[in-house]
């Protein structure tokens, strides 16, 4: 599947396309992109998703905004759905200031745009006044039609980005599973740390992981590690190493693999958050610390077995 970083890049003819940020590509991104997909395939058009890097209201806010997915990550996750092609494209004040007309006007000539569906509160263009109303006015001058897909919601409400970010910072990946529709991931290149782990016989991976994402509260986690495609259990841990390291300003990411004994240095390692099982202590001894990880490594042995 190409993936486009501008929609001048692109050149396609009678696309059906969706744009957002769809930041996580969750279950209610799904439900558009799914139905984007299906309904493309079924009228022979390719399926586009117009997507931006960074985020916008970072942007125009200057407020830096920590995602759930990387652009990569999110083009492999409309990869998987079916999607022909993603445009990633990046946002700028420049961006931010293009009426919806000139706008949609640029996907016309390098999409053959036939078809926009777009979520029930979208819009785009200066002042967001390229809502679903003006988008349709300005369809049945360009040539292109719109549709409004519902919003997905659950018990809790209509399922965002901005609440899946909240419960994987507070450290409930349980639920932000639940909402993303799969668990949240991290990954990075394994570097070399400072091999207190090995020392104490508990050798972790360290992960360079991408700092734009938002990483879970500190605290001990169940994961699934994937290498290459091999998959082990892991015993995470997020956080400061305040027994050695209460220094420390950023947090690291090292994941125990149980049953596991390489050096993987240089390659990467990528987790999926099952399970957050405690707090990351301080401890008085390194004994007092290697009998809780002893008990960290069984709790996520038992919780990890139960889905083999």
């Amino acid at each position: 599947m190409p993936q486009y970083h501008s929609i001048e890049e692109a050149s396609l003819q009678n696309a059906w396309a969706t744009i957002g940020v769809f930041d996580g590509v969750h279950r209610g991104h799904r439900a558009i992109v799914e139905k984007l997909v299906r309904e493309a395939r079924a009228n022979d058009a390719p399926a586009v998703v117009v997507t931006f890097h960074p985020h916008p209201a970072s942007v125009l806010t200057g407020r830096e905004i920590h995602c759930l997915t990387t652009p990569d990550e999110r083009a492999e996750l409309f990869d998987s759905l079916g999607v022909d092609a993603v445009i990633t494209q990046r946002f700028t004040r420049d961006l931010s200031t293009a009426t919806a007309h000139q706008y949609m006007s640029t996907l016309k000539q390098n999409l053959g745009l036939s078809r926009l569906l777009i979520g029930y509160d979208f819009a785009l263009g200066k002042g967001r006044e390229g809502n679903a109303a003006r988008l349709a006015e300005i369809g049945s001058e360009l040539g292109y039609a719109v549709e409004i897909v519902p919003a997905v919601s659950d018990e809790s409400g209509v399922i965002s980005s901005t609440e899946i970010r909240k419960l994987v910072s507070t450290g409930n990946v349980i639920e932000a599973a639940n909402l993303l529709g799969y668990r949240y991931r991290m990954g990075g290149e394994v570097i070399r740390g400072a091999g207190r782990g090995k020392k104490i016989n508990f050798p972790t991976a360290n992960i360079d992981y991408p700092t734009e994402k938002v990483i879970p509260a500190n605290g001990i986690y169940a994961c699934w590690a994937t290498l290459g495609n091999e998959r082990f259990m892991a015993a995470t841990n997020v956080g400061f190493n305040p027994t050695f390291t209460p220094e420390r300003k950023t947090p690291s990411l090292e994941a125990y693999l149980l049953d596991f004994d390489r050096d993987i240095y240089g390659e990467e390692l990528r987790l999926e958050f099952v399970s957050r099982l405690r707090d990351e202590l301080k401890f008085d001894s390194v004994d007092a610390l290697i009998e809780k990880i002893h008990e960290d490594v069984a709790q996520t042995r038992k919780i990890l077995e139960g889905e083999q």
